[in-house]
């Protein structure tokens, strides 16, 4: 008896885990509302995310050449780094950046093409936005876990229906975002337009996702008090298991 009623607090320990490790990055302020900056990087993880492919761009632009323009992207990626590295900041986070432009430039290497640096950017728009659609169709939208977790929701808004449909909404609007990124994109891909494609990456990159992000917390914003805590939640909902342990924000 007492193990087929702790059973359904273990079948959460999961997911929770998993709400707590995707709102990682996500921060609030101290009255409780979404800290847009800080939740994308703030300053120096915007510059850190655009600059390489804007110097890519205007290098290309400029020279007409792959190699070129490859180089000033890596080589500003890779000065990044190893900033974070000198600050002793976590080698993951502080080679995660180079990486991705590294492996952008080594595409459009391969290919001696200047349209190759964007591609990857296709096949990880297609992978979020599938992923993102599926918690959707499964009725556990990411964007609940992630905003349900910086409230202090836990995982109980999922038996509510309405706050489900409210995280609903804010996934599709990013589901919405990957997809327009592929609709508008790849006509400019196949059309051989380098300046639009890296134009449009970049407006519809940072820019774009933090405007969808503060969108989708206003949206799901709750009927209640935004500041109650888990516990509290947790009782209102009759959802029995809710840890009282702060989001790490």
């Amino acid at each position: 008896m007492d193990n087929a009623e702790h059973e359904p607090i273990n079948n959460k320990e999961p997911l929770e885990q998993v709400a707590k490790k995707l709102a990682g990055r996500t921060a609030v302020t101290r009255v409780g509302e979404l800290d847009l900056l800080a939740s994308v990087g703030g300053i120096r993880g915007i510059a850190e995310a655009i600059v390489p492919a804007l110097v890519f761009l205007i290098s290309f632009i400029i020279t007409t050449d792959v190699w070129t323009s490859a180089l000033f992207a890596v080589g500003l990626a890779a000065l990044a780094s190893l900033m974070r590295l000198l600050q002793r900041q976590p080698l993951t986070q502080a080679l995660a950046g180079v990486l991705g432009v590294a492996v952008s430039a080594a595409v459009a290497l391969l290919q001696d093409d200047a349209r190759g640096y964007y591609v990857i950017g296709f096949y990880i728009s297609a992978a979020y936005g599938a992923v993102f659609a599926l918690s959707m169709a499964v009725k556990w939208p990411i964007m609940g876990l992630i905003y349900g977790w910086v409230r202090g929701e836990g995982i109980g808004w999922q038996k509510n229906l309405l706050r489900r449909r409210k995280y609903q909404i804010a996934t599709a609007l990013m589901v919405l975002v990957f997809g327009a990124r592929l609709l508008v994109q790849l006509p400019m891909y196949w059309a051989d337009d380098v300046v639009a494609l890296g134009t449009a990456r970049l407006v519809m990159g940072v820019p774009l996702y933090a405007l969808v992000l503060w969108f989708g917390w206003l949206v799901s914003k709750p009927a209640k008090d935004r500041h109650m805590t888990r516990d509290q939640f947790s009782s209102d909902t009759n959802t029995p298991g809710e840890s009282g342990t702060e989001p790490r924000i």
